[in-house]
């Protein structure tokens, strides 16, 4: 008898995890969400598993004490909790002080669980590998997380929290690393392949790989790390095997979406671009946006390859081919687009 708990239940991807765990013979599985948040999606997935022990706990990470409340009784956690979005405070509190409370209360605990954590290729530094490299789990995380993003820093500080703890206190960790993940429910558009602007579409990807994994397969992954993974920090990138080129993506896209008017940037005046911006913003001592530097374009659109052979070797298959997760994808965006633009998330950032 396994029982689960799995915070961030309900957001994009925890429902498929909901969804996955249960489908693979999960006997308890307690969904943590915020008081006050929908709890729609989840009752979406109880009704596709009639008999199955669904529970849906109102609560926090917000404290060690909230956190110990969820504990008794667990044996798996799947923590997918993370803020995509927001102020510098906004983002470490839901990310990095939320993981910290929960990773503090299991040391607590009488008999600790074991945790899955959903990393993600964000805490790679590849800005200054050669084109062509190979993202693998031995890859090297980001030496300078300052010349990142917020999501990328602090899901570098969450996954560094884990290694941390398991080193000094014994918890039982294991990480999947998602790249791209994408789906009905998600983003339209990763900013690996570009963003919009004013009615525009800044092409960027070009003929760089994109890291895709459809919502159900990167949620099939999480199950099976959670049952066979050696939990001693090993970790597994997660994404499909038919990766398409981000050029191939946005012509499908316009062929299952809607055209859009694109401006294509070649990697060298994407780097050009942002190199001239960030001299600017260092001119005008900071009064000037950088929205680009040198450092951020190497580290998302300079062309590398993936891996996910350790997933492979763990007994994961995606469940879902690319064609039809597209498929998939493009006919919701369609329906929601009909609905108004305001229904559709923004871009995704990059993984």
């Amino acid at each position: 008898m396994t029982v689960h708990l799995v915070t961030g239940s309900n957001g994009f991807l925890g429902p498929a995890v909901v969804d996955r765990l249960l489908a693979r013979g999960a006997t308890e599985v307690r969904c943590l969400i915020l008081a006050g948040t929908s709890r729609a999606r989840l009752d979406e997935v109880a009704s596709r598993h009639p008999g199955a022990d669904l529970r849906v706990v109102e609560g926090s990470l917000a404290s060690v004490e909230d956190c110990e409340k969820l504990l008794p009784g667990v044996d798996v956690i799947v923590h997918l909790a993370a803020a995509m979005k927001g102020t510098a405070d906004q983002v470490m509190a839901s990310t990095v002080v939320a993981t910290q409370n929960l990773l503090e209360a299991i040391r607590r605990a009488p008999t600790p669980p074991r945790v899955v954590h959903c990393s993600s290729f964000a805490v790679y530094g590849v800005a200054d590998l050669p084109e062509g490299a190979l993202i693998d789990e031995t890859t090297a995380l980001e030496p300078h997380p300052d010349r990142r993003d917020l999501y990328a820093q602090a899901k570098l500080r969450q996954e560094r929290l884990f290694h941390e703890y398991a080193e000094r206190h014994g918890i039982r960790v294991a990480i999947g690393r998602p790249g791209v993940i994408y789906g009905p429910g998600g983003p339209e558009m990763s900013s690996r392949v570009g963003f919009f602007a004013r009615g525009l579409f800044v092409q960027l990807g070009g003929r760089n790989l994109l890291p895709l994994t459809f919502v159900e397969n990167c949620a099939e992954a999480l199950a099976v790390i959670g049952e066979r993974a050696h939990f001693t920090c090993d970790v597994y990138n997660i994404h499909d095997d038919d990766l398409l080129a981000c050029d191939d993506y946005l012509e499908r896209f316009e062929q299952g979406v809607r055209k859009v008017h694109a401006l294509k940037l070649p990697f060298a005046a994407t780097r050009a671009i942002a190199t001239v911006s960030s001299a600017l913003r260092t001119i005008s001592k900071g009064r000037l946006p950088a929205p680009l530097s040198p450092y951020a374009v190497d580290s998302t659109w300079k062309r590398h390859r993936f891996s996910n052979a350790r997933l492979h070797a763990l007994g994961w298959n995606p469940r879902v081919t690319t064609d039809e997760g597209l498929r998939r994808t493009f006919t919701w965006l369609r329906e929601e687009a009909s609905l108004g633009p305001s229904r559709l998330a923004p871009a995704a950032g990059p993984a």
